[in-house]
């Protein structure tokens, strides 16, 4: 998949207004979430989604990722050896289907593994923030995706650019009014 054209509706590709800014964005409710990678799905991107919300230590991190990505025997399980293996990810060498339009790797419930590990949760999305925008150099789309129960978490730039929230919750008052449905 080539990066976007001239052609791309930039008011109507999803996928074109998460990477605009940054490679990383937030979401608070799950069904806004849930219409996103369904979205990215039947364009024909490959949606990865872990549970973090029970992560409590980086080992949490290294075992869920690995899994997913289908990382080899020998990773390392420290965030030098995730940023390794997320190099061969974007390479296609496993974790991430050549075929596919993109790559979206979506993580629920980071709020609490933030509050678990702040300084691990950060430097996660820095280094998917980084391995996107090097992905981007060879054609490739790969975004993360983060869903928060606190509507009110940030966090510093990542792959130095700022993590965002979605169009659909950008404002407070989309976030931050009672919702009937919080998707929990």
């Amino acid at each position: 998949m080539n990066a976007f054209g001239s052609e791309a509706d930039v008011e109507h590709d999803l996928d074109f207004r998460l990477l605009i800014n940054t490679a990383v964005s937030l979401f608070h409710r799950r069904p806004v979430l849930d219409e996103t990678t369904t979205w990215l799905a039947e364009q024909g991107y490959q949606v990865t989604i872990l549970d973090a919300s029970s992560w409590s230590s980086e080992a949490d991190v290294h075992a869920a990722i690995s899994e997913a990505l289908d990382f080899p025997s020998y990773y390392g399980r420290n965030l030098d050896a995730l940023n390794d293996c997320l190099r061969d990810v974007i390479s296609h060498d496993y974790g991430w289907d050549a075929d596919a339009t993109g790559f979206v790797l979506a993580f629920l419930g980071y709020d609490a593994f933030a509050l678990a590990c702040p300084g691990t949760a950060q430097t996660l999305l820095d280094i998917i923030a980084q391995r996107s925008r090097e992905a981007a150099l060879f054609g490739h789309r790969m975004i993360c995706l983060v869903q928060s129960n606190d509507s009110r978490i940030s966090f510093d730039p990542v792959g130095a650019t700022p993590v965002l929230w979605n169009d659909a919750e950008w404002l407070d008052s989309r976030r931050l009014a009672p919702q009937a449905d919080t998707g929990d």
